[in-house]
Protein backbone atom coordinates (compact mmCIF):
# COMPACT_ATOMS: atom_id res chain seq x y z
CA UNK A 1 0.00 0.00 0.00
CA UNK A 2 1.13 3.81 -0.10
CA UNK A 3 0.17 6.68 1.67
CA UNK A 4 -2.09 9.44 0.47
CA UNK A 5 0.63 11.60 0.19
CA UNK A 6 3.10 9.12 -1.83
CA UNK A 7 -0.08 8.39 -3.94
CA UNK A 8 -0.26 12.11 -5.00
CA UNK A 9 3.88 12.18 -5.54
CA UNK A 10 3.41 9.79 -7.86
CA UNK A 11 -0.07 10.58 -10.12
CA UNK A 12 -0.28 14.17 -10.17
CA UNK A 13 1.21 15.42 -13.88
CA UNK A 14 0.89 18.97 -13.53
CA UNK A 15 3.69 21.57 -14.44
CA UNK A 16 4.79 22.21 -10.83
CA UNK A 17 4.29 18.79 -9.60
CA UNK A 18 7.33 15.88 -8.80
CA UNK A 19 5.95 13.55 -11.09
CA UNK A 20 4.80 16.24 -13.83
CA UNK A 21 8.78 17.83 -13.69
CA UNK A 22 9.92 14.70 -14.19
CA UNK A 23 7.99 13.61 -16.85
CA UNK A 24 9.32 16.28 -18.87
CA UNK A 25 12.28 15.14 -18.83
CA UNK A 26 11.25 12.55 -21.52
CA UNK A 27 10.23 11.64 -24.95
CA UNK A 28 6.65 11.85 -24.76
CA UNK A 29 4.05 10.77 -27.69
CA UNK A 30 2.08 13.63 -28.37
CA UNK A 31 -0.10 11.87 -31.22
CA UNK A 32 -0.05 10.39 -34.24
CA UNK A 33 1.88 10.90 -37.41
CA UNK A 34 -1.31 9.98 -39.41
CA UNK A 35 -3.79 12.49 -37.64
CA UNK A 36 -1.46 15.63 -39.25
CA UNK A 37 -0.91 13.61 -42.27
CA UNK A 38 -1.38 16.27 -44.72
CA UNK A 39 0.93 19.73 -44.74
CA UNK A 40 -1.56 22.84 -44.50
CA UNK A 41 -4.26 20.21 -42.78
CA UNK A 42 -6.28 21.11 -40.21
CA UNK A 43 -4.51 21.76 -36.56
CA UNK A 44 -5.49 18.80 -33.73
CA UNK A 45 -6.37 19.41 -30.14
CA UNK A 46 -3.62 17.82 -28.23
CA UNK A 47 -3.24 17.43 -24.14
CA UNK A 48 -0.61 16.12 -22.18
CA UNK A 49 0.13 15.97 -18.57
CA UNK A 50 -2.50 18.94 -17.88
CA UNK A 51 -1.51 21.72 -20.87
CA UNK A 52 -3.84 22.24 -23.66
CA UNK A 53 -1.66 22.32 -26.90
CA UNK A 54 -2.73 22.70 -30.60
CA UNK A 55 -0.14 20.03 -33.49
CA UNK A 56 -0.70 21.22 -36.97
CA UNK A 57 1.86 20.34 -39.80
CA UNK A 58 2.90 23.54 -41.65
CA UNK A 59 3.50 23.66 -45.32
CA UNK A 60 7.07 22.44 -45.29
CA UNK A 61 6.04 19.23 -43.66
CA UNK A 62 7.64 20.54 -39.93
CA UNK A 63 5.24 19.63 -37.12
CA UNK A 64 4.30 22.18 -34.75
CA UNK A 65 3.03 21.52 -30.85
CA UNK A 66 1.84 24.84 -28.97
CA UNK A 67 -0.12 26.26 -26.58
CA UNK A 68 -3.94 26.11 -28.01
CA UNK A 69 -4.96 29.42 -27.09
CA UNK A 70 -3.77 32.94 -29.00
CA UNK A 71 -1.48 35.17 -26.84
CA UNK A 72 -3.74 38.01 -28.01
CA UNK A 73 -7.02 37.62 -27.09
CA UNK A 74 -7.00 34.18 -25.96
CA UNK A 75 -8.97 32.42 -28.79
CA UNK A 76 -8.49 28.61 -29.71
CA UNK A 77 -5.88 28.39 -32.57
CA UNK A 78 -7.71 24.82 -32.99
CA UNK A 79 -9.85 27.30 -34.61
CA UNK A 80 -7.28 28.58 -36.93
CA UNK A 81 -6.55 28.55 -40.70
CA UNK A 82 -3.09 26.56 -41.49
CA UNK A 83 -1.44 28.43 -44.41
CA UNK A 84 1.64 29.61 -46.12
CA UNK A 85 4.13 28.14 -43.16
CA UNK A 86 1.98 28.95 -40.26
CA UNK A 87 -0.99 28.97 -38.09
CA UNK A 88 -3.22 31.94 -38.57
CA UNK A 89 -5.78 32.93 -35.54
CA UNK A 90 -8.96 33.44 -37.49
CA UNK A 91 -10.27 35.99 -34.72
CA UNK A 92 -7.92 39.06 -35.75
CA UNK A 93 -5.12 37.49 -37.98
CA UNK A 94 -2.42 36.80 -36.00
CA UNK A 95 0.21 33.98 -37.36
CA UNK A 96 2.59 31.84 -35.54
CA UNK A 97 5.15 29.42 -37.22
CA UNK A 98 6.03 25.80 -35.54
CA UNK A 99 8.33 27.51 -33.36
CA UNK A 100 5.84 29.81 -31.99
CA UNK A 101 7.38 32.64 -33.58
CA UNK A 102 4.36 35.43 -35.06
CA UNK A 103 4.98 35.77 -38.26
CA UNK A 104 2.19 38.35 -39.18
CA UNK A 105 0.40 40.85 -37.34
CA UNK A 106 -2.07 42.59 -39.21
CA UNK A 107 -3.55 44.74 -36.10
CA UNK A 108 -0.31 46.31 -35.92
CA UNK A 109 1.41 48.64 -39.06
CA UNK A 110 4.08 47.44 -40.61
CA UNK A 111 6.85 49.26 -38.95
CA UNK A 112 6.18 47.99 -35.45
CA UNK A 113 8.15 45.88 -33.69
CA UNK A 114 5.88 44.35 -31.45
CA UNK A 115 5.63 40.74 -33.25
CA UNK A 116 8.82 39.91 -32.37
CA UNK A 117 8.02 40.25 -28.63
CA UNK A 118 5.12 37.67 -28.89
CA UNK A 119 6.02 34.13 -29.17
CA UNK A 120 3.47 30.92 -28.14
CA UNK A 121 4.37 28.34 -26.02
CA UNK A 122 6.27 25.72 -28.99
CA UNK A 123 7.73 22.26 -27.97
CA UNK A 124 10.36 20.36 -30.23
CA UNK A 125 8.96 17.86 -31.93
CA UNK A 126 9.94 14.39 -34.03
CA UNK A 127 8.28 11.90 -35.74
CA UNK A 128 9.35 8.05 -35.05
CA UNK A 129 7.46 5.26 -35.35
CA UNK A 130 4.15 6.91 -36.76
CA UNK A 131 4.31 8.45 -33.56
CA UNK A 132 4.87 12.48 -33.22
CA UNK A 133 6.79 12.58 -29.98
CA UNK A 134 7.44 15.78 -28.00
CA UNK A 135 9.83 17.17 -25.13
CA UNK A 136 8.17 19.59 -22.27
CA UNK A 137 11.57 19.80 -20.17
CA UNK A 138 14.17 22.26 -20.34
CA UNK A 139 16.14 22.28 -23.55
CA UNK A 140 19.18 21.83 -21.88
CA UNK A 141 18.69 18.67 -20.61
CA UNK A 142 17.07 17.18 -23.79
CA UNK A 143 17.32 13.25 -24.02
CA UNK A 144 18.36 11.64 -27.07
CA UNK A 145 15.46 10.18 -29.95
CA UNK A 146 13.69 7.40 -28.38
CA UNK A 147 14.68 4.78 -30.94
CA UNK A 148 13.11 1.78 -29.49
CA UNK A 149 13.56 -1.07 -31.87
CA UNK A 150 10.23 -1.06 -32.85
CA UNK A 151 9.88 2.83 -34.12
CA UNK A 152 12.60 2.27 -36.57
CA UNK A 153 10.86 -0.56 -38.42
CA UNK A 154 9.35 0.09 -41.57
CA UNK A 155 5.87 0.68 -41.60
CA UNK A 156 5.19 -2.42 -42.93
CA UNK A 157 6.57 -4.23 -39.80
CA UNK A 158 3.95 -2.78 -37.31
CA UNK A 159 1.17 -1.17 -35.86
CA UNK A 160 0.67 1.40 -33.75
CA UNK A 161 -2.96 2.79 -32.22
CA UNK A 162 -4.15 4.88 -29.38
CA UNK A 163 -7.27 4.76 -27.28
CA UNK A 164 -8.23 6.81 -24.36
CA UNK A 165 -8.90 5.74 -20.91
CA UNK A 166 -10.88 7.64 -18.11
CA UNK A 167 -8.18 6.82 -15.29
CA UNK A 168 -5.00 8.10 -13.73
CA UNK A 169 -1.90 7.31 -16.07
CA UNK A 170 -0.21 5.25 -13.15
CA UNK A 171 -3.25 2.75 -13.36
CA UNK A 172 -2.70 1.78 -16.68
CA UNK A 173 1.45 1.30 -16.83
CA UNK A 174 0.61 -0.67 -13.36
CA UNK A 175 -1.79 -2.99 -15.29
CA UNK A 176 0.67 -3.27 -17.83
CA UNK A 177 3.51 -5.03 -15.47
CA UNK A 178 1.02 -6.98 -13.31
CA UNK A 179 1.60 -10.54 -15.23
CA UNK A 180 -0.29 -12.33 -13.43
CA UNK A 181 -3.42 -10.78 -14.47
CA UNK A 182 -3.06 -12.28 -17.66
CA UNK A 183 -4.06 -15.59 -16.66
CA UNK A 184 -7.27 -14.59 -15.08
CA UNK A 185 -8.57 -11.39 -17.07
CA UNK A 186 -7.89 -12.45 -20.23
CA UNK A 187 -8.56 -16.53 -19.99
CA UNK A 188 -11.03 -18.18 -21.96
CA UNK A 189 -13.15 -20.72 -20.10
CA UNK A 190 -13.94 -22.86 -22.51
CA UNK A 191 -11.49 -22.50 -25.37
CA UNK A 192 -12.65 -24.23 -27.93
CA UNK A 193 -16.01 -22.13 -27.95
CA UNK A 194 -14.31 -18.93 -26.80
CA UNK A 195 -14.57 -16.18 -29.61
CA UNK A 196 -13.16 -13.18 -27.67
CA UNK A 197 -10.84 -11.74 -26.02
CA UNK A 198 -8.58 -15.11 -25.86
CA UNK A 199 -5.00 -14.95 -24.32
CA UNK A 200 -2.94 -17.94 -23.53
CA UNK A 201 -4.10 -21.57 -23.50
CA UNK A 202 -5.37 -21.31 -19.98
CA UNK A 203 -7.92 -22.55 -19.23
CA UNK A 204 -7.68 -22.58 -15.20
CA UNK A 205 -4.01 -20.08 -13.79
CA UNK A 206 -0.90 -21.63 -13.53
CA UNK A 207 1.05 -20.73 -10.62
CA UNK A 208 3.67 -18.42 -11.65
CA UNK A 209 7.05 -16.64 -10.21
CA UNK A 210 8.33 -13.46 -11.04
CA UNK A 211 11.25 -12.03 -10.91
CA UNK A 212 12.02 -8.57 -11.19
CA UNK A 213 15.74 -6.73 -11.93
CA UNK A 214 16.50 -2.86 -11.41
CA UNK A 215 18.23 -1.15 -14.48
CA UNK A 216 19.44 1.84 -15.91
CA UNK A 217 15.78 2.39 -17.79
CA UNK A 218 13.00 0.92 -15.18
CA UNK A 219 12.99 -2.60 -14.82
CA UNK A 220 13.69 -5.63 -16.77
CA UNK A 221 11.26 -8.56 -15.08
CA UNK A 222 10.22 -12.31 -15.77
CA UNK A 223 7.13 -14.66 -15.37
CA UNK A 224 7.80 -18.16 -15.03
CA UNK A 225 5.55 -20.75 -15.28
CA UNK A 226 6.33 -24.98 -15.00
CA UNK A 227 5.15 -26.83 -18.27
CA UNK A 228 3.28 -30.13 -18.05
CA UNK A 229 6.45 -31.64 -20.17
CA UNK A 230 8.70 -29.89 -16.67
CA UNK A 231 9.50 -27.49 -18.71
CA UNK A 232 9.35 -23.87 -17.72
CA UNK A 233 7.44 -21.10 -19.84
CA UNK A 234 10.07 -17.61 -19.22
CA UNK A 235 8.07 -14.48 -20.79
CA UNK A 236 10.93 -11.06 -20.46
CA UNK A 237 9.35 -7.57 -20.40
CA UNK A 238 10.88 -4.55 -19.78
CA UNK A 239 9.28 -1.40 -18.27
CA UNK A 240 10.72 1.72 -19.43
CA UNK A 241 10.44 4.64 -17.56
CA UNK A 242 8.05 6.40 -17.32
CA UNK A 243 5.43 4.68 -18.77
CA UNK A 244 6.69 2.10 -21.51
CA UNK A 245 5.65 -1.30 -21.11
CA UNK A 246 7.19 -4.26 -24.02
CA UNK A 247 5.91 -7.78 -23.64
CA UNK A 248 6.43 -10.63 -25.76
CA UNK A 249 2.95 -11.39 -27.83
CA UNK A 250 1.98 -15.05 -27.44
CA UNK A 251 1.54 -16.87 -30.77
CA UNK A 252 1.16 -20.44 -30.43
CA UNK A 253 2.13 -22.87 -27.95
CA UNK A 254 1.05 -26.32 -27.65
CA UNK A 255 -0.88 -27.55 -24.61
CA UNK A 256 1.68 -29.79 -23.91
CA UNK A 257 4.84 -27.12 -23.93
CA UNK A 258 5.51 -27.21 -27.54
CA UNK A 259 6.96 -24.42 -28.71
CA UNK A 260 5.99 -22.42 -31.85
CA UNK A 261 6.22 -18.60 -31.26
CA UNK A 262 6.05 -15.95 -34.00
CA UNK A 263 8.56 -13.11 -33.85
CA UNK A 264 5.93 -10.71 -32.32
CA UNK A 265 6.71 -7.90 -29.65
CA UNK A 266 3.90 -5.42 -28.42
CA UNK A 267 3.64 -3.06 -25.52
CA UNK A 268 1.76 -0.04 -24.70
CA UNK A 269 2.53 3.71 -23.50
CA UNK A 270 0.07 5.12 -20.54
CA UNK A 271 0.69 8.95 -21.76
CA UNK A 272 -1.27 11.42 -19.14
CA UNK A 273 -3.80 13.94 -20.50
CA UNK A 274 -4.11 15.18 -16.80
CA UNK A 275 -4.42 13.59 -14.02
CA UNK A 276 -7.63 11.66 -14.56
CA UNK A 277 -6.96 10.99 -18.16
CA UNK A 278 -4.53 8.83 -20.05
CA UNK A 279 -4.06 7.94 -23.67
CA UNK A 280 -2.70 5.01 -23.78
CA UNK A 281 -0.95 3.90 -27.51
CA UNK A 282 -0.61 0.21 -28.06
CA UNK A 283 2.00 -0.68 -30.95
CA UNK A 284 2.56 -4.22 -32.24
CA UNK A 285 5.88 -5.44 -34.15
CA UNK A 286 7.50 -8.12 -36.20
CA UNK A 287 10.95 -8.35 -36.44
CA UNK A 288 12.75 -10.29 -39.37
CA UNK A 289 12.05 -10.07 -43.23
CA UNK A 290 8.39 -10.77 -43.48
CA UNK A 291 6.06 -8.09 -42.94
CA UNK A 292 2.46 -7.82 -41.02
CA UNK A 293 -0.05 -9.76 -42.84
CA UNK A 294 -3.87 -7.95 -42.90
CA UNK A 295 -5.08 -10.90 -41.13
CA UNK A 296 -2.47 -10.15 -38.21
CA UNK A 297 -3.53 -6.73 -38.19
CA UNK A 298 -6.77 -7.00 -38.42
CA UNK A 299 -6.44 -9.72 -35.35
CA UNK A 300 -4.62 -7.08 -33.35
CA UNK A 301 -7.60 -4.64 -33.76
CA UNK A 302 -10.34 -7.28 -32.76
CA UNK A 303 -8.18 -8.29 -30.10
CA UNK A 304 -7.64 -5.21 -28.21
CA UNK A 305 -11.10 -4.13 -28.37
CA UNK A 306 -10.71 -1.64 -31.32
CA UNK A 307 -12.82 -2.96 -34.59
CA UNK A 308 -14.59 -0.44 -36.35
CA UNK A 309 -17.27 1.22 -34.47
CA UNK A 310 -15.41 0.31 -31.40
CA UNK A 311 -13.91 3.95 -30.64
CA UNK A 312 -15.16 7.64 -31.17
CA UNK A 313 -13.31 10.00 -33.59
CA UNK A 314 -11.12 11.32 -29.98
CA UNK A 315 -10.03 7.66 -29.61
CA UNK A 316 -12.56 7.46 -26.90
CA UNK A 317 -14.29 3.90 -26.36
CA UNK A 318 -17.99 3.80 -27.37
CA UNK A 319 -18.12 1.01 -24.52
CA UNK A 320 -16.91 2.67 -21.94
CA UNK A 321 -17.85 2.86 -17.94
CA UNK A 322 -21.49 4.15 -18.35
CA UNK A 323 -22.19 1.26 -20.57
CA UNK A 324 -20.63 -0.93 -18.48
CA UNK A 325 -17.66 -2.06 -21.02
CA UNK A 326 -20.09 -3.54 -22.55
CA UNK A 327 -19.53 -6.71 -20.64
CA UNK A 328 -22.33 -9.53 -21.73
CA UNK A 329 -23.07 -11.87 -18.76
CA UNK A 330 -23.64 -14.72 -21.06
CA UNK A 331 -20.60 -14.62 -22.68
CA UNK A 332 -18.69 -14.57 -19.71
CA UNK A 333 -20.43 -17.38 -17.80
CA UNK A 334 -19.86 -19.58 -21.01
CA UNK A 335 -16.85 -18.51 -23.14
CA UNK A 336 -14.65 -15.72 -21.68
CA UNK A 337 -13.79 -15.05 -17.99
CA UNK A 338 -14.96 -11.39 -18.29
CA UNK A 339 -17.38 -11.07 -20.51
CA UNK A 340 -15.69 -7.85 -22.24
CA UNK A 341 -14.89 -8.18 -26.04
CA UNK A 342 -11.02 -7.00 -26.31
CA UNK A 343 -8.11 -7.66 -24.31
CA UNK A 344 -7.50 -3.95 -24.42
CA UNK A 345 -10.75 -3.61 -23.50
CA UNK A 346 -10.57 -5.78 -20.55
CA UNK A 347 -7.96 -4.20 -18.86
CA UNK A 348 -9.41 -0.72 -19.59
CA UNK A 349 -12.50 -1.54 -17.74
CA UNK A 350 -10.49 -3.05 -14.98
CA UNK A 351 -8.19 0.07 -14.22
CA UNK A 352 -11.14 2.43 -14.94
CA UNK A 353 -13.13 0.26 -12.60
CA UNK A 354 -10.41 1.37 -9.89
CA UNK A 355 -11.50 4.90 -10.14
CA UNK A 356 -10.18 8.13 -11.56
CA UNK A 357 -7.08 7.76 -9.26
CA UNK A 358 -7.33 5.19 -7.33
CA UNK A 359 -6.60 4.98 -3.19
CA UNK A 360 -3.38 2.76 -2.83
CA UNK A 361 -3.66 2.94 0.99
CA UNK A 362 -6.43 0.49 0.55
CA UNK A 363 -4.14 -2.35 -1.59
CA UNK A 364 -3.09 -5.88 0.32
CA UNK A 365 -0.14 -6.60 -2.60
CA UNK A 366 1.26 -10.15 -2.02
CA UNK A 367 3.95 -12.07 -3.79
CA UNK A 368 2.72 -11.95 -7.37
CA UNK A 369 3.14 -8.11 -7.41
CA UNK A 370 6.97 -7.43 -6.85
CA UNK A 371 7.13 -5.74 -10.42
CA UNK A 372 4.44 -3.14 -9.39
CA UNK A 373 6.39 -2.55 -6.09
CA UNK A 374 9.20 -2.24 -7.80
CA UNK A 375 7.91 -0.06 -10.41
CA UNK A 376 6.73 2.40 -7.83
CA UNK A 377 10.41 2.63 -6.35
CA UNK A 378 11.83 3.17 -9.55
CA UNK A 379 9.10 6.16 -9.99
CA UNK A 380 10.30 7.15 -6.88
CA UNK A 381 13.90 7.24 -7.39
CA UNK A 382 13.41 9.28 -10.72
CA UNK A 383 11.71 12.23 -8.93
CA UNK A 384 14.34 12.23 -6.59
CA UNK A 385 17.21 12.37 -9.05
CA UNK A 386 15.22 15.43 -10.93
CA UNK A 387 15.15 16.67 -7.37
CA UNK A 388 18.14 16.72 -6.98
CA UNK A 389 19.48 18.48 -10.33
CA UNK A 390 20.52 14.78 -12.50
CA UNK A 391 18.87 13.13 -15.28
CA UNK A 392 16.13 10.68 -14.70
CA UNK A 393 16.53 6.98 -15.82
CA UNK A 394 15.58 5.34 -18.72
CA UNK A 395 16.60 8.87 -21.06
CA UNK A 396 19.63 7.18 -22.22
CA UNK A 397 20.26 4.91 -25.21
CA UNK A 398 19.61 1.07 -23.26
CA UNK A 399 16.51 1.33 -23.92
CA UNK A 400 17.61 0.85 -28.13
CA UNK A 401 18.13 -2.98 -27.69
CA UNK A 402 15.52 -3.99 -25.79
CA UNK A 403 13.09 -6.92 -26.80
CA UNK A 404 10.67 -8.33 -24.62
CA UNK A 405 11.22 -12.20 -25.00
CA UNK A 406 9.34 -15.67 -24.29
CA UNK A 407 11.20 -19.01 -24.78
CA UNK A 408 10.53 -22.59 -23.23
CA UNK A 409 13.59 -23.58 -21.26
CA UNK A 410 14.66 -26.48 -19.73
CA UNK A 411 14.16 -26.32 -15.58
CA UNK A 412 16.57 -25.58 -13.41
CA UNK A 413 18.05 -22.99 -15.71
CA UNK A 414 18.88 -19.35 -15.02
CA UNK A 415 16.64 -17.19 -17.46
CA UNK A 416 19.32 -14.64 -17.15
CA UNK A 417 22.19 -16.62 -18.68
CA UNK A 418 20.02 -18.28 -21.51
CA UNK A 419 17.99 -15.28 -22.81
CA UNK A 420 20.60 -12.43 -22.54
CA UNK A 421 21.44 -12.13 -25.71
CA UNK A 422 17.38 -12.03 -26.88
CA UNK A 423 16.06 -9.89 -24.71
CA UNK A 424 19.29 -7.27 -25.50
CA UNK A 425 19.84 -7.23 -28.87
CA UNK A 426 22.64 -5.35 -30.62
CA UNK A 427 22.06 -1.55 -30.27
CA UNK A 428 20.82 0.20 -32.75
CA UNK A 429 21.88 3.66 -32.16
CA UNK A 430 23.48 5.28 -35.56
Amino acid sequence: MLSPEVNERLTRVGPVTPMGTTMRRYWIPALLCSEIAEPDGPPVRVKLLGERLVAFRDTRGQVGLVQEHCPHRCASLFLGRNEEGGLRCVYHGWKFDVQGRCIDMPTERSTSNFPSKIRLVAYPTLELGGVVWTYLGPAGRMPPPPRFEWAVLPETHRIVTKSWQECNWLQTVEGGVDSFHVAWLHRAVNPATSRIGVRGIWTKPSEIDDEVDMTDYGLRYASTRLLPSGQQWVRVYHMILPFHVIFPLQIGLGVEGTQNFTPMVSGHFGVPIDDENTMVYNWTARFGADPLTDHERKRRELEGGRSPGALTSDARKVWDRHRDWGIDRLVQKLETYSGIEGVDAQDHAVQESMGPIVDRSLEHLGSTDRAVISLRKALLAAIKAVEAGNDPPGVGRSLYRLRAIEKIIDSGLDWRNELASEYEIAALDP
